[in-house]
């Protein structure tokens, strides 16, 4: 029997169609690009499993003819860990969904702050000869900015029902 070339270029392309769609901002692709992932990797666990053969119960085949039963053991564990995380992402995407009426993530002005620093390593920094807007969060003198934070979201969404009671409720960005 000869090896084909097949199922390896089917593995490469689910594995590279799930790496791409997981880099994305859509929380809907990213969900895609994991079961991609998972199911490429049930392939290639099914293909290292060598020759189908007989069931491996002693007394039914000899010993050289059974099928091993470790990477079929390893395919059902892997469709369930595929299946949790699946699950736990399309709970992410269905949150996002009712909070922020989306569900692609926008850039965020804290990351846009960060990537405009030098290269600085992080350990060389001191929080306190940092400027205060560039300080970390829960640091020493954030709290009253927190405070002020509070109090103005409190006056910007006064009167707006939430769906959640710890968190205001979001408008969608105009464009």
């Amino acid at each position: 029997m000869t090896p084909t070339v097949v199922l390896p270029v089917i593995i490469g392309v689910l594995y590279a169609a799930g790496v791409y769609l997981l880099l994305d901002r859509s929380l809907t692709r990213v969900l895609l690009g994991f079961l991609l992932l998972g199911n490429a990797t049930n392939l290639l666990l099914l293909s290292a499993g060598g020759p189908s053969g007989l069931a491996p119960i002693l007394g039914y085949a000899e010993p050289e003819e059974m099928s091993d039963s470790l990477p079929q053991a390893l395919i059902l564990t892997a469709i369930v860990i595929t299946f949790g995380i699946a699950a736990f992402v399309l709970a992410i995407i269905y949150r996002s969904w009712r909070l922020v009426r989306q569900e692609v993530i926008e850039v965020d002005e804290e990351d846009r702050r960060i990537a405009r620093r030098s290269d600085t390593d992080a350990d060389d920094i001191d929080p306190d000869d940092l400027a205060p807007e560039d300080r970390p969060a829960m640091h020493a003198d954030t709290f009253a900015a927190d405070n002020e934070v509070e109090r103005s979201l409190a006056r910007q969404y006064s009167g707006i029902a939430s769906d959640d009671v710890d968190l205001p409720p979001t408008q969608r960005r105009k464009r």
